[in-house]
């Protein structure tokens, strides 16, 4: 299309696009859709208005309160969104931001000790009130009250450290009483799958962001029949070895049916958890984007027809099944967030589809597989360059960099650890690191000590 020039600009919505038009080679239309220039629709209007009429259809969603235990009732305490922030900005100020998300970051100086006191102990009134809150509706609705409601109130927190604020600022309300739906999504061949909103998190789970947002896990890799699994690895190229480092990283994952939007990957699916992010350009769209190009009919059967696509740039789409209109990046991203259609769609093809099963391994290895990441350090007064396998063999080190660039997206601090062992040893080479392997894995555990797991194959002693 040499007679017809296109600059797009996808993130940005004041950065300046030019569509010089010279001949009339081609007809080229943009669409404009929150913010975003792109190409032409990628659904027409009667696919529009059939996926419209297909999520409309009587019985395929509803919403209704979920059973609760004894004791219990349909109000519920959990931890704020703004709540969370504040936690976020808290751990990043006491030196926790490297801590992994399945914990809460301490402090280590006497400074943090002091704020953690005053924080705990607002953060116990906070969940206290909410708690008494809740203990009230439930009440009203002639629902008894739960022990902790009828405890004594906790002692006030007091005023703020002056050094805490001028940190992180003054914090919200940390709790709030809520009341969760359960929302069901329906297929056309009866299949329904339950979605439960207001996720139960940490008290200060500093990653959570969408009180609409839904979890749901599905099988484990590791429980799945063995046969089933042989089969999808080796169609991907996975060792017997690299299928043990996977099944392992995945644990803290899910399966290829699990999804979560309620934190900050926005839309994350899959055994590895692909995150779409807020620009719906993240390594979810790398996997929906491998299967489109590879399993042509297979996505059409799992995604379109449904109303979820993703372009050519990598941007996901979807048709907003209440409207029809069809929207791009973050628009898109938001509209699946909140409508629990269109992610139940990605549960229903981790359960079902072999092509998605296939793209999320394949995309999996091709895009953290940690074994041929490049190594860069200085140690000895000497530049040392090499890739991770010439130090880590064993398959638990394996596990512990794959779980980093699963879950933080690199390596890091790989080589400054290697290169720290290598000063302490003085070691000449990154192969003569490999010997002291195990003292590297123990230094970058992170989610799980894989040392300690017997699945794994271990660094010769």
């Amino acid at each position: 299309m040499t007679e017809l020039s296109v600059m797009r600009a996808f993130s940005h919505p004041h950065r300046r696009f030019r569509l010089p038009v010279a001949g009339t080679a081609a007809i080229f239309c943009l669409a404009l859709l929150g913010g975003q220039v792109r190409a032409a629709s990628l659904f027409t209007d009667e696919e529009r208005a059939r996926i419209v009429a297909f999520w409309n259809e009587p019985g395929r969603f509803q919403s209704t309160l979920p059973l609760y235990p004894p004791g219990d009732g349909p109000w519920q305490v959990r931890l704020t969104p703004e709540g969370s922030r504040w936690f976020l900005a808290y751990q990043r100020a006491i030196g926790g931001s490297a801590a992994p998300p399945t914990m809460d970051a301490p402090g280590s100086t006497p400074r943090s000790a002091v704020w953690e006191k005053w924080v705990q102990t607002r953060l116990e009134a906070d969940r206290w009130s909410a708690r008494a809150t809740a203990d009230a509706a439930n009440a009203a609705l002639q629902l008894p009250p739960v022990a902790a409601g009828t405890s004594p109130p906790p002692p006030p927190p007091g005023p703020i450290p002056p050094d805490l604020l001028a940190t992180v600022g003054n914090p919200p309300v940390l709790a709030r009483a809520v009341t969760p739906l359960l929302h069901t999504v329906a297929f056309e061949d009866g299949e329904a799958y339950p979605l439960q909103d207001h996720v139960a998190v940490r008290p200060r789970y500093a990653y959570y962001r969408f009180p609409q947002g839904v979890m749901a896990l599905g099988p484990q890799l590791r429980t799945l029949p063995e046969s089933e699994l042989d089969a999808l690895f080796q169609a991907c190229g996975f060792s017997p070895s690299e299928q043990r480092v996977a099944k392992a990283v995945s644990r803290h994952e899910g399966g290829f049916e699990s999804i979560n939007t309620y934190d900050t990957g926005y839309v994350s699916v899959g055994f590895i958890q692909f995150a779409s992010l807020e620009a719906g350009k993240g390594s979810l769209s790398a996997v929906l984007l491998h299967q489109k190009r590879t399993r042509p009919e297979e996505f059409e059967r799992d995604f379109r027809r449904y109303g979820l696509d993703v372009d050519e740039s990598g941007t996901q789409v979807c048709v907003d099944p209440g409207t029809g209109a069809e929207l791009a990046g973050p628009v898109a991203i938001s509209r699946i967030v909140d409508d629990r259609r269109l992610i139940a769609v990605f549960q229903r093809a981790g359960r079902r589809s072999q092509a998605f099963r296939v793209a999320q391994l394949q995309i999996a290895k091709l895009r953290y597989w940690p074994g041929d990441d490049p190594v860069r350090l200085l140690a000895g007064g000497q530049e040392h360059t090499g890739k991770v396998s010439d130090v880590i063999r064993s398959e638990a080190g394996l596990a512990t960099l794959f779980d980093r660039k699963v879950n933080r997206g690199s390596i890091a601090p790989f080589p400054e650890v290697v290169a720290r062992v290598m000063e302490t040893h003085g070691l000449s080479s990154l192969a003569a690191a490999g010997a002291y392997e195990r003292e590297i894995i123990a230094a970058l555990k992170y989610r799980e000590d894989f040392l300690a797991n017997a699945e794994l194959g271990q660094p010769t002693p």
